[in-house]
């Protein structure tokens, strides 16, 4: 019997999602764990797998945005009727890109009948699903060196995986980057919402205007934190950066702060007993926060390890949506950017979010003297429903002794 393949919710924010490329054409054979296409949510392009056996009969949409349980496909018996499943479905359609137009494998829909293959490089020939090009162009593999285990020899994404796994990742000639398109009047460009950003305006807009903010901010002493740094990093399997020590400081105090490690929940406040730390990671189409788990029991090295993993796997769009959720806290770092004070919105349904600017040398009174010193700002966005100035102020307290005597964080 035909089955109706619907838009799943792929993450806890996704309201739709945007189909990229069908891996898949119509008459095609199906089987339960093949990949069909490739969705674009509110935060990563991820595989769409089928969970059925059968024949693809029918794709609903090409390409474009389909709404959470919306149709986009038919998977049965081949000859099998399939019309009656779709005009009899109640459930809420997709917004179609092409209403009847037969399915059309990805590469001719991208390439226009008129456009000659003679133009393209060896590698823009290679069949591979824009996904698998996008990994490959951020790990510098050469696509046209590898063997595609997808539907006629083409490169999906756990092709590029193996490779990189193999160690295949080397350097690539930069290309030509072509200029972005203008406007006829050639004063200005438009830029497609992606999901991702609309989900980030939708949520930000919702924490900032919807939770009452206020702010500390507090300047910290890390001459001590540096000579720690220094000293762990001759022996420190990995080299530690000073975002390491910020989550280990914030997840340590946090311990004794349980009210920070909240949650609001609309009708109840969420006292978290894991600490788990959200790091916000910048990628091309916006914010992606990842989260080091159990932040408190680990080692600066662990710590160091997961974040540098999670932070490639969010600027590849690899994260799982597992390594995405569970945060109780959240950590914005804009110090490598030479930020020096910054406030950042809450990240619901967090309670608090700590910004973190650069540490700048500035002249400072010890002892009597005046000395030059290395001091970092920081600044706690809370949510005045959770917590309360005294709350947030004890916190930062302990926080900034805590990296001021760091050797606090070993013991």
């Amino acid at each position: 019997m035909a089955e109706v393949i619907r838009m799943p919710r792929i993450s806890d924010t996704m309201e739709e999602g945007t189909i990229v490329a069908w891996l898949k054409e119509v008459g095609d054979t199906v089987e339960a764990g093949d990949t069909i296409a490739e969705v674009e949510t509110d935060k990563a392009t991820m595989e769409l797998d089928s969970y059925v056996d059968g024949v693809l009969l029918h794709i609903e949409v090409q390409e474009g945005t389909v709404p959470i349980n919306g149709v986009i496909a038919v998977i049965g018996e081949e000859g099998e009727d399939w019309k009656a499943l779709i005009n009899g479905s109640s459930e809420p359609q997709a917004t179609k890109t092409e209403e009847a137009a037969p399915a059309v494998p990805v590469e001719q829909v991208a390439t226009p009948a008129s456009a000659s293959n003679e133009n393209l490089s060896e590698e823009d020939r290679v069949k591979a699903s824009p996904l698998a090009k996008a990994m490959a162009k951020e790990s510098g593999i050469d696509l046209t060196a590898i063997a595609g285990s997808g539907d006629n020899g083409r490169i999906i994404k756990r092709d590029i995986e193996k490779a990189m796994s193999n160690g295949a990742a080397v350097p690539q000639p930069a290309k030509p980057v072509a200029p972005a398109p203008v406007s006829a009047e050639g004063t200005y460009v438009d830029h497609p919402v992606s999901n991702m950003r609309k989900t980030i305006a939708r949520r930000l807009g919702e924490s900032k205007f919807g939770a009452p903010h206020f702010y500390l901010t507090v300047e910290i002493d890390m001459d001590n934190a540096m000579k720690l740094r220094k000293q762990l990093n001759e022996v420190a399997p990995t080299k530690l950066s000073f975002n390491d020590l910020v989550i280990k400081a914030a997840s340590v105090s946090l311990r004794k702060h349980p009210s920070i490690n909240s949650s609001w929940l609309g009708d109840k406040i969420r006292e978290n007993k894991e600490i788990n730390i959200g790091v916000a990671v910048a990628v091309d189409d916006g914010l992606m926060v990842p989260v080091v788990r159990q932040a408190d029991i680990k080692t600066l090295s662990q710590i160091n390890t997961e974040v540098k993993d999670l932070a490639g796997k969010a600027k590849d769009k690899r994260l799982g949506m597992d390594e995405m959720q569970g945060n109780t806290f959240t950590i914005s770092n804009l110090g490598m950017f030479g930020i020096e004070e910054f406030t950042a919105i809450i990240n619901p349904p967090d309670a608090c979010i700590l910004a973190v600017g650069g540490i700048s040398q500035k002249p400072v009174v010890k002892d009597g003297e005046i000395v030059v010193g290395n001091r970092m700002k920081v600044t706690l966005s809370c949510d005045h429903r959770v917590v309360d100035g005294a709350q947030g102020a004890a916190f930062l307290k302990d926080f900034k002794a805590i990296l001021e005597d760091p050797i606090r964080i070993l013991v």
